[in-house]
């Protein structure tokens, strides 16, 4: 079999896992959300945190919430870093410096993980478990609750109530993440993935099956566990350096696919909850198709790049394998880079800075998008429907209409909000961007030149504003300017968006319907699926176009 039928062949099996767990997951999604029964361990948490699930919240409340909890997390984050070398299961590791814990609390409360240290040689048993493990839950399950608080607004009329962010918060936990972390964790020790909490282990060092002499230190952990829920939440941060291209983490072509699964399944599956909620399902189908068109060609464009023979060395290796594992090949790690940054999840079983000038600029492309095809989990479905605002407003304007959208008008205020949603990211990117290649301090940490280094800087602030988390692997990032810019980066692309996203769902929920007429937009239906790719590639073209010439574009047309 030809490295690129195998592909191929991995896309389809992969298309066929999803379509199977699309209606049943994003059902039990939607009565998770609905449901007005709590479970009696949610009913402890409640107890012990003193909150009430009962009671609504309007926007600014909802807010509130969600920035208190992060606030609270980033700073209990930052503190278990900073006495890690007095705790239990340090494995020797001593604290973590202020500037660098400060990156990685920002980082996995925003559920961005991106990471500026080694994994295996500075964080212990106790840090990884209890502190990066449980954000990869929580922060997971805040995207999906302003999702959903956005969603109601969309389904609740004359009210501003958007239901209560600790019940949200709770149930996407309990109900969805935990459940699905612990069965996703099963798999991968049943084939391979490491999970315990040894020591460090003296082994020696070999190649081809050969003893090279010489030894290297290896630390165990619980790394199934974090791989699941870090792939699940579409987090991204990896128990050791080389992430999802470790063996322990990733062992075989079938973990391979089976984690580009977890990082998919679950922001595919909202749009069938957001039908649900909404009370129509065909919206639901007209945003996964949108979703799905721009993932697909997407991957079919990296996998044609990364395929593409330029010289003997390229067609004996079947592809350019720079960078790449041979367990996975060009198709495996294809499918894998599209999928995790257009998710804001980060993991790499490749390293992106080796793909092609053109594959790399893809996968900085695919977070320009606002990673929403499929997205994050929860921010995926809140970025792709403001976008959806967004193109029934352009819709509005070529027929001279107020626009509507879901049977709500879309007025001054919403066009706004949602003008300063998709305005904020792009602005912390190129602004950042700018500042560190004209100062001197940060420009001396990228290890390329020219195009390929200005993209280093480039991807850097894309992955950190957008929260995905991947970086380009020349650039080096743990200095006290990046650790600062970038988890500032991280803190305002995370939650200045959510501040509009739960302003414009207030703002929704207040309206009542508008009864659909013959001049009604009809957005279920094909021809606005078309719009809304339109939309989404040509605004983000007119963002970041300039910026790419200056980086990738012109490193591939100069290959």
């Amino acid at each position: 079999m030809g490295p690129v039928l195998a592909g191929v062949l991995q896309l389809l099996a992969l298309i066929g896992a999803l379509a199977l767990c699309y209606i049943p997951l994003g059902n039990y999604m939607a009565k998770v959300y609905t449901s007005d029964k709590h479970w009696r361990v949610e009913k402890w948490i409640y107890k012990g945190i003193g909150a009430n699930p009962d009671t609504e919240m309007r926007w600014p409340a909802y807010l509130r919430g969600v920035l208190a909890f992060s606030a609270v997390g980033v700073l209990f984050l930052y503190l278990l870093q900073r006495i890690q070398g007095s705790l239990p299961g340090s494995l020797g590791f001593k604290a973590i410096d202020p500037d660098q814990a400060f990156n990685t609390a920002a980082s996995f409360v925003t559920n961005t993980n991106w990471q500026s240290y080694y994994g295996e040689q500075a964080m212990g048993h106790v840090v990884q478990t209890a502190g990066l493990a449980v954000q990869n839950f929580v922060s997971a399950a805040v995207g999906i609750a302003v999702a959903v608080a956005l969603v109601r607004g969309f389904a609740r009329s004359r009210t501003g109530e958007l239901g209560n962010f600790w019940s949200d918060l709770v149930r996407g936990t309990i109900r969805i993440l935990v459940p699905g972390a612990v069965i996703a964790a099963v798999v991968l020790v049943a084939c391979g993935a490491i999970q315990n909490f040894s020591g460090i282990h003296e082994v020696g060092q070999f190649f081809n099956g050969h003893s090279m002499g010489g030894s290297q230190q290896w630390n165990g952990g619980a790394v199934a566990s974090q791989e699941a829920i870090k792939e699940l939440g579409t987090n991204g941060g990896g128990y050791f350096n080389a992430n999802s291209a470790h063996p322990f983490e990733n062992p075989t072509p079938f973990t391979n696919l089976f984690e580009i699964f977890l990082l998919l399944v679950i922001p595919f599956a909202l749009t069938r909850t957001f039908g649900i909620l909404v009370g129509s399902v065909k919206q639901g189908y007209a945003i996964l198709a949108t979703m799905a068109t721009i993932w697909l060609g997407f991957t079919a464009l990296m996998m044609w790049t990364e395929f593409a023979h330029h010289g003997p060395a390229f067609q004996i290796a079947g592809g350019a394998m720079e960078g790449k594992e041979t367990r996975f090949g060009v198709g495996g790690s294809s499918i894998f880079a599209v999928a995790t940054t257009l998710t804001s999840t980060g993991a790499v079983d490749s390293f992106h800075s080796s793909f092609t000038g053109l594959g790399g600029g893809i996968t900085m492309l695919s977070m320009m998008l606002g990673e929403i095809a499929p997205g994050g989990t929860g921010s995926g479905l809140y970025g792709i429907l403001i976008m959806a605002i967004i193109a029934v407003f352009i819709a509005g304007l070529m027929v001279g209409r107020t626009p509507e959208y879901l049977g709500k008008k879309i007025g001054t205020r919403e066009i706004k909000l949602a003008a300063c949603y998709i305005l904020i990211t792009p602005a912390l990117v190129l602004i950042f961007t700018a500042f560190a290649m004209a100062l001197p301090t940060p420009a001396n940490s990228m290890t390329n030149s020219g195009a390929h280094g200005f993209g280093e800087i480039l991807y850097a602030y894309t992955s950190a504003a957008n929260n995905n988390g991947s970086a380009f692997a020349g650039l080096n990032a743990d200095t006290q300017w990046f650790n600062s810019t970038l988890g500032l980066a991280m803190l305002l692309g995370r939650f200045l968006p959510m501040v509009f996203v739960l302003a414009l769902a207030g703002s929704l929920a207040e309206q009542k319907p508008v009864p659909v007429t013959a001049g009604t937009l009809r957005t279920e239906k094909p021809l606005f699926t078309g719009l809304l790719v339109g939309a989404i590639l040509i605004i983000t073209g007119l963002t970041y176009f300039p910026a790419l010439a200056l980086g990738p574009l012109a490193e591939g047309l100069a290959s």
